[in-house]
């Protein structure tokens, strides 16, 4: 798989249920305020929760061959707090492929571009702009919760707001634009914080 290879967090910091530790001591552990919770992992509560950390949350349910995309993507580029409900996947093989995936994962057929994806903790991830077209576009057919997770992934990075807006010009021709425009036109707070990011 293609794509920028980023740091990640040192095993020794990062318990899965069932390794070092049973799930009744990270649980425990949990209560004592010792470790947190992220994605499917727990973290001694002291370090800091980023990208590497929550891709490591989530490494077991994303199928090899594919890259978390949508909300998870967005939550592990930093979106929100809690990892969403339902774990969103592409495919990046060049070709179609049967997947395995739990009944907390959702797989979408359309391929992620080598360009669209890094690799964080070993996991596929579509990038923070591929991430926003996907929720954007997803948020245009009406799904609040994307537009919810757009949001605040835009308010996270608003670096990306000018080039989504200059993404989605380049395509007129998708199903869903006119309503993606309004969509990006009526975030005043993601406007706000873009403005406050290069002033």
């Amino acid at each position: 798989m293609a794509g920028l290879i980023l740091w990640s967090v040192h095993p020794a910091l990062f318990y899965r249920p069932g390794g070092r530790l049973s799930l009744t001591e990270l649980a425990a552990a949990r209560l004592d305020g010792l470790v947190v919770e992220v994605g499917e992992g727990y973290m001694p509560a002291d370090t800091v929760e980023g990208a590497s950390a929550r891709a490591a949350g989530v490494a077991a349910l994303i199928p090899p061959r594919t890259a978390a995309c949508g909300s998870t993507a967005a939550w592990i580029h930093g979106a929100g707090d809690a990892p969403p409900t339902i774990h969103h996947v592409r495919r990046t093989a060049a070709t179609r492929m049967r997947v395995q995936v739990s009944a907390r994962v959702l797989y979408h057929e359309r391929r992620a571009a080598p360009e669209e994806v890094r690799v964080i903790h070993g996991v596929g991830v579509t990038t923070p702009l591929a991430t926003a077209v996907d929720l954007l576009f997803a948020a245009a057919l009406g799904d609040e919760r994307d537009e919810r997770w757009l949001r605040a992934l835009l308010l996270t990075r608003p670096e990306i707001v000018a080039p989504l807006r200059d993404r989605v010009q380049e395509m007129p021709r998708r199903p869903g634009r006119r309503c993606a425009v309004g969509i990006l036109a009526s975030l005043p707070d993601v406007d706000a914080a873009h403005r406050a990011g290069t002033s």
